[in-house]
């Protein structure tokens, strides 16, 4: 069986009907988990006792002819900074080696009464920092469509095992694009809801005021029924809502939809290829009877730069408490170390337990916030960020929903970026403003994705892959983002399920 063929809906009526059980399609997931993870890594642990037993629970409530959710029994991946009560939750850093969460994340309890199978936590960049998921102090994951490339980042190990058929849907957090990006480059769905419409409680805080936990997926209508069971208030969390839903139970009408089109978003650095392929859908959907308008994001240029100030400045915060003396890795634990008082504790803790990457922002954010410079930089952010959600709030006053490429590139080869910081933080340059604004936003594959060939021996593909002139190779993806104003995330995923729709029409 192969999960790619399934999604969230068809796996659930082949489970009403008895065509296939629950334990069988968590089988299905292992099957292909022990033939893909040696070629891309999706996975940090796979947690097969865990899934059975939730497998046989659906299995049960089937033969005793009682209803079950749209998810039951389906296997589903969890980014490795999401707490599953009882499993490991490393964030992919090796300050956390041996940790086991002693409770669920919020949206794991909503899906656990869902009837989900839970098949295992996948990979990220340390501490979610970073757009490629090389940064993993466990390995890096390597895109299933072409396992030169990387996945995107940083849940990249969510994306592809969701690309690989090693689950039906995985869970991810997007802090600045971690969804929609990876989403992007492995050629599926990535949705990162309007923040406060999920809670974040049992998330591995990186930057508390732009986190947000989304669903990827296959379709955009399997995004819809996950984001369905997670969404909601929470006491736990202060920053989540409770809103009444538009678009719900509402028939949707293209021709009643006006597209804006941020001129900012194809200027200089934009990838040709990715250019034209998104030009091509807008035109697609304007044809289909959309009515498109060019319109102006004044402030994006000054997106990037206020993002990678806000950003470390929370992560700073954050990751103090991961000190090496009340959980994860400690330096006293270490014979070959000399330790001499509490301070070395924390430092030489912090030195070999945290990477390259999440040290500097760790130390970024701690000058950002220092007493000398806070209003320099932290406050002129927060100012910037003020301006960036007037951008949107004006534009979603003529538009109802802004298309723009998910990144400017499409993915990238290992090692092409990691000596170059500043190369690797602008693969975000297209995503940070939805974080920065708090609106929803989604990444659709902008045309149709093909199978990729079989793998040579150097994970290579042996065939398909062509240059087009530009470093990039014809097979991978290109992402088609739509972003919606707050609290439309139904209308956002309405859109961008017309555009799957008419995107797979067959033409000739």
């Amino acid at each position: 069986m192969n999960l790619n063929e399934l999604t969230i809906k068809k796996a659930h009526k082949l489970l009403v009907n008895k065509e296939i059980t629950a334990v069988e399609l968590a089988e299905a997931a292992f099957d292909r988990i022990k033939k893909r993870e040696k070629d891309i890594h999706a996975f940090l642990a796979v947690t097969e006792k865990e899934a059975r037993g939730q497998a046989e629970k659906v299995d049960e409530k089937i033969l005793q002819g009682l209803p079950i959710p749209f998810l039951a029994g389906i296997p589903a991946a969890v980014k490795d900074n999401i707490l599953i009560g009882g499993v490991q939750a490393t964030a992919a850093s090796k300050i956390l080696d041996g940790y086991r969460a002693p409770y669920d994340a919020t949206i794991i309890n909503r899906l656990k009464e869902q009837g989900a199978v839970f098949v295992g936590k996948t990979n990220l960049d340390e501490f979610a920092m970073g757009s490629s998921t090389e940064n993993s102090a466990y390995g890096a994951t390597k895109n299933p469509i072409n396992t030169d490339y990387v996945p995107g980042g940083s849940s990249g190990g969510s994306a592809a095992a969701v690309a690989a058929g090693e689950c039906v849907y995985a869970l991810g957090s997007d802090t600045g694009g971690s969804i929609r990006q990876p989403a992007s480059f492995c050629g599926i769905v990535g949705f990162k809801p309007t923040y406060g419409a999920v809670s974040r409680h049992g998330l591995i805080a990186m930057a508390s005021s732009l986190d947000q936990i989304g669903p990827l997926t296959q379709s955009v209508e399997d995004a819809m029924v996950v984001f369905e069971a997670i969404r909601g208030e929470d006491h736990f969390d202060s920053t989540s809502v409770n809103f009444d839903w538009r678009g719900e139970n509402q028939n949707f009408d293209i021709e009643e939809i006006k597209i804006g089109v941020p001129r900012e978003y194809f200027a200089q650095g934009i990838d040709p290829v990715v250019e034209q392929t998104v030009k091509k859908a807008i035109k697609k959907l304007e044809s289909e009877g959309a009515r498109v308008k060019e319109i102006t994001l004044p402030h994006t240029q000054w997106a990037l730069a206020t993002y990678y100030i806000i950003m470390p400045a929370e992560v700073s915060a954050n990751l103090a408490r991961f000190d090496g003396i009340r959980y994860g890795y400690s330096e006293i634990r270490n014979p070959k170390s000399e330790i001499r008082n509490l301070l070395d504790v924390y430092l030489k803790s912090r030195q070999n337990g945290f990477g390259d990457e999440v040290r500097r922002r760790i130390m970024l954010g701690t000058y950002i916030l220092s007493a000398g410079y806070y209003d320099a930089y932290y406050g002129r952010a927060q100012k910037v960020r003020r301006l960036i959600q007037e951008d949107f709030s004006n534009a979603f006053k003529d538009v109802d929903i802004i298309v723009t490429p998910t990144s400017p590139t499409t993915a990238f080869k290992f090692g092409e970026k990691t000596k170059d910081p500043l190369s690797m933080y602008l693969a975000d340059i297209y995503t940070v403003s939805a974080n920065l604004a708090g609106v929803p936003a989604v990444s659709v594959p902008a045309g149709p994705v093909r199978s990729s060939p079989p793998l040579g021996p150097s994970g290579a593909q042996s065939a398909g892959a062509t240059s087009n002139g530009a470093g990039l190779v014809n097979d991978l993806p290109v992402g088609l983002q739509f972003i919606g104003k707050n609290f439309d995330d139904m209308r956002v995923l309405e859109i961008a399920k017309f555009w799957e729709l008419i995107r797979d029409e067959k033409t000739h």
